[in-house]
Formats: C-alpha cells, structure tokens, sequence
C-alpha cells in the first residue's frame, strides 16, 4: 500500500516537489559512484595492466574507450566540484533533473547530492536499495527480505545513511548473470519496498542478451511487484533482439535506452559469452521508432548512465547533455515528432518519478 504522504509527488533530494515540475529528465545517471568493487576486473595481459592502475589521462584514452572497466580510477567519480560543473553542462543545454541511482555499496552521498542541487538547480532524485553482489555489504546475507524492505523504507521515509535526505527511488537493484542469491533476494525485497511506498523501482540486469532482463522481470513478478512501476534499464546494452524488448514491453515494464553515446565495443571482461553488442546513437533512435510504431511509446525512456570518468566532458566523453545537444536533433532529422521527444523525456519520466 502506497504512503498517501508521498501519493501524487516526486521525491528529489530537497525534498517533495510536483510531478509537473520535473521538466526534461536523464533518468539513470550518476553524479557520484564508486562501483570497483562491482565491476572492476583487472585485464589479464600484462601490457594491459599496466593501464589498469594509471589516473584517467589524455595519455591513455584511447585505451579507456576499450577497456572503461579495467581501470580502478576510471570507476570512481567522487570529486563533487566536478560534479556540480559536468550537471550544469545539462542545465545549459536545458535540462531540469537528474536521476542519480547510485545506491548502497558504490558510493552514495546524499548530503552531497543535495549541496550539488542547490548549486545548479538541478532537481536530483536519488536512489536506495542495492547493486551487484560483490558490492554488496558483509552482513547482508544474513537479512531478511523483510529487513532490507525496511531499510529502502527508512531511506524514503526518513532519510538515508544517518541524514534527513531521502530517496525518491528503488534502484539500481543489481542482477548479475546468473543470479545471485543474494541479489535475488535484493530484488524482492525492492518489490516488497515498493509495494510498501508506491515509489519507482530501477533494474540493472544480468548481463545476458534478453535472458538477464527477462528473468529478473520473473523474479519480480512472483515477488508481487507492480510491472508498471518497474523500469529495465540498459535496453540497449542488455536487450538486443526486437522481440525480446516487445516482450517486455507487454508486461507493462518501461524500457530504459540509457548509454545513449556508447558506441564500439562491450568491454570483453564483462560480456564475454553474452551474446550482447553495442549499436549506436542511430540505431538506437531506430529501434525506439519501431517500438513507438507497435505501441510502446509511453514506456520508453532514456539517459547516459555516465558511471565512468572517461565519459565526462573534462576526459574527452560526452557528458550530461550528450543526448540534448546531439540525439535530439538526431532524433528529429529520422521523424521523430517533438511530442514523442517530449513524451520520451518529460511525460514519461513524470509518470514513473510519481509516487502512488
């Protein structure tokens, strides 16, 4: 059952505003992160290893292009200063929120993300519950689904990590491939968080082409979670086949094109043997256009997830408003109308972001 507190509004770090406010939203960001103990794989040739502990440089970005997940320092964006200069960066190009979903275990700040909100006037809505498995707190195989319900609660309800600051979302819960137990327990318990509040719930998939987003929408759903209110994130780096992506359209879930500006290669340490690879800008807008044309535009949504520093402006990536300043327009130039654009990124972020 819904809180009637929260009924009608979204929840920023500032605290409760109307819906309606919200504006165009990036709704699977990160302003701060520090997801190694997750993702980080060292690279297992030698010559390689020798980048894989460097600072993020000009010298060795054409190495991060290839390999973003093998550098420590390129996993760890922690400098809020450049944080509050990259956000505004989207605020200049017209820009109202951010979704940061980083939470437990790599490197949520709420006090941080709230000072970075006063200083751009960027609504930040920011994230609760937990990621993948090896960021996953010691202690958390001994809690009940119940107990880390509870714990997303308080983050909601009251504040999160000892402040006043509270989540206006669950997410990113993190699937591996295969799952965890752990992370399948997390995920349930999310279900069980989200049917005790009405707030949003975000899914980082296992890493296996349609299978890893397909199974966790299973896991969810015999956890008695709202579909509706569930978005898959990475469609286009987790679910690379038509079908697939209409399939879960029909179950009521939003899908999430969400790396727009990644293009090239998947990094192999992470997705060897899973059947995905990565399109670009162009094909991205296309598979979206052919799932508006069978009907699923008002559950689509898009973002950048900038979670690596080689994707910030400053490193030479593309930054915030990469999809403002680059893929509208690209959007407009193949037909898209500006009330689809509109719909993708304001109406649609509206509804989810809404409590119920």
């Amino acid at each position: 059952m819904a809180i009637s507190k929260f009924a009608g509004k979204a929840q920023t770090v500032l605290g409760l505003i109307n819906p309606g406010d919200l504006g165009i939203t990036l709704p699977h960001e990160h302003l701060f992160i520090s997801h190694g103990a997750a993702n980080f794989v060292e690279p297992p040739a030698a010559s390689d290893k020798h980048f894989a502990y460097q600072p993020v440089s000009i010298e060795i970005l054409n190495w991060l292009y290839h390999h973003p997940s093998n550098n420590l320092d390129n996993m760890n964006m922690l400098d809020e200063q450049e944080a509050i200069e990259e956000a505004m960066l989207f605020k200049k190009a017209g820009g109202n929120t951010i979704v940061d979903v980083t939470n437990v275990g790599i490197g949520r700040d709420p006090l941080a993300l709230a000072r970075i909100s006063r200083a751009t006037g960027l609504n930040i809505i920011m994230g609760s519950g937990h990621y993948l498995a090896g960021s996953h707190p010691k202690d958390l195989a001994e809690k009940s689904e119940e107990e880390i319900a509870e714990e997303i609660v308080r983050d909601i309800t009251e504040g999160a990590q000892g402040t006043t600051i509270r989540a206006g979302l669950i997410g990113e819960i993190g699937c591996s491939y295969p799952m965890h137990q752990n992370e399948k327990k997390a995920l349930r318990a999310a279900a069980l968080a989200q049917k005790m509040t009405g707030a949003p719930l975000s899914v980082h998939p296992g890493r296996k082409n349609n299978i890893g987003a397909l199974e966790a929408i299973d896991v969810l759903d015999k956890a008695g979670a709202d579909l509706q209110r569930v978005i898959i994130c990475h469609i286009d780096n987790r679910v690379r086949d038509h079908k697939a992506r209409v399939e879960i359209g029909k179950t009521g879930c939003y899908l999430e094109y969400d790396v727009f500006g990644w293009e090239g290669y998947v990094p192999m340490t992470l997705y060897k043997g899973s059947g995905i690879y990565l399109t670009n800008d162009a094909g991205r807008v296309d598979e979206i256009m052919r799932l508006i044309d069978e009907g699923f535009l008002k559950q689509i949504l898009i973002s950048q997830d900038i979670c690596f520093k080689c994707w910030r402006v400053k490193y030479g990536g593309r930054g915030y408003a990469h999809i403002l300043n680059y893929a509208v327009p690209l959007m407009r130039d193949k037909g898209m109308t500006q009330k689809q654009i509109d719909t993708i990124m304001i109406e649609n972020p509206r509804r989810i972001f809404t409590f119920v």
